[in-house]
C-alpha cells in the first residue's frame, strides 16, 4: 500500500504564536494506539492547552485531545492521555536542558501528516509579557492598514 506523499496540516496552534517567542522548532513523531490515526486524519484533534515535558530520557505531550474514532469497535482510549514523542536522543537532551530553565517552555505548534505518518511540530519558546503582545498587535495592525492603503491606491 503506497502512502500519500507530501505534508498535510491537520491543526495549527495559533495561540502559541501570540503567547510565546518561538526560538527553535523540531518535528517529532507521535506514538499512537488503536484508531487514533484515523481520528487525526479526520481532523478530530486539538492542541488547546497542550504542553510538552521531557523526563527520564523521553518526551511526552500532555493534554493533546484526540477524539475517539466513531467506528472503532475495539478498546476506547482516553482522549487526552499523555502520548510519547519520537525524537532523537540529542533532541531529547536539548529539550530536557531547555525545559529546566525558568521562563522557558516547550510548546506544540501544529499537527501534520508527512508521508502518511502523524507528526507534531514542537518549539522551544519563551513567554511573552503583556506589553510584547500589545506591540505585536500594533505591528500587525499597521501592516494591515498599509496593505489596505496600497490596494486603494492601485485601484484608482
Amino acid at each position: 500500500m503506497a502512502r500519500n506523499k507530501g505534508i498535510q496540516t491537520i491543526y495549527t496552534n495559533r495561540k502559541a504564536f501570540h503567547e510565546f517567542f518561538i526560538t527553535t522548532t523540531f518535528d517529532a513523531g507521535l506514538e499512537l494506539l488503536g484508531a487514533e490515526i484515523k481520528s487525526i486524519r479526520q481532523k478530530e484533534c486539538s492542541l488547546e492547552g497542550a504542553f510538552v515535558r521531557a523526563e527520564k530520557g523521553q518526551a511526552y505531550i500532555y493534554n493533546m485531545n484526540i477524539n475517539p474514532y466513531i467506528y472503532n469497535t475495539h478498546t476506547q482510549l482516553e482522549p487526552s492521555r499523555p502520548r510519547r514523542l519520537l525524537l532523537n536522543k540529542r533532541e531529547i537532551n536539548k529539550l530536557i536542558s531547555y525545559g529546566s530553565v525558568k521562563g522557558q517552555a516547550i510548546v506544540p505548534l501544529e499537527i501534520f501528516i508527512k508521508d502518511g505518518w502523524a507528526k507534531v511540530k514542537i518549539a522551544l519558546a519563551k513567554g511573552k509579557k503583556l506589553y510584547d503582545k500589545r506591540e505585536a498587535l500594533k505591528k500587525k495592525e499597521i501592516a494591515r492598514n498599509l496593505d489596505r492603503s496600497m490596494k486603494v491606491k492601485f485601484k484608482l
